[in-house]
C-alpha cells in the first residue's frame, strides 16, 4: 500500500475514532476528555495502534481498562463509519508526548529564570 494511502487511512480512522469516543458509555472513558493523537495502521489493515491522551483528572489504568472494555463497540462503530474492506483490530496506547513536552517546557523555564537571575 502506498505511503499516501496509508497516511490517509490513518487520518480517517483518527477522525472517526475522535467522534466515536464521545459516545462511549464506559464510565472511565465518558468522564474524561480523550484526544486521539494519532493512528498507526498496519499495511494490511489487520491491526491499528490508536495513540490517545486525556485532559483533566483521570487514572491512566482505569481509562486504559475502559477503552479495552469498549473496544468491541468502538470497532463496530468504526466499521459503520468507514468503508474499508477490513476493520482493523484496535490497540489503545497512551501517548506521553504531551506530558513529556510540558515537563521539558518547565525545565526550560527553570533554566531561563536561573539565567536571568545570574545576569543581574
Amino acid at each position: 500500500m502506498g505511503a499516501y494511502r496509508q497516511s490517509r487511512i490513518n487520518e480517517e480512522i483518527a477522525k472517526a475514532l475522535a467522534e466515536i469516543l464521545r459516545n462511549v458509555k464506559e464510565k472511565s472513558v465518558r468522564e474524561t476528555v480523550l484526544t486521539v493523537t494519532g493512528v498507526s495502521c498496519a499495511p494490511d489493515l489487520s491491526n491499528a495502534k490508536v495513540f490517545y491522551s486525556f485532559f483533566g483528572k483521570g487514572d491512566k489504568k482505569e481509562i486504559a481498562k475502559g477503552l479495552k472494555n469498549a473496544t468491541g463497540y468502538i470497532r463496530s462503530q468504526l466499521a459503520r463509519s468507514l468503508n474499508l474492506r477490513q476493520t482493523p483490530e484496535l490497540t489503545f496506547v497512551y501517548d506521553e508526548s504531551i506530558e513529556n513536552g510540558a515537563h521539558i517546557e518547565k525545565l526550560l523555564e527553570k533554566i531561563r529564570t536561573e539565567e536571568s537571575g545570574d545576569n543581574d
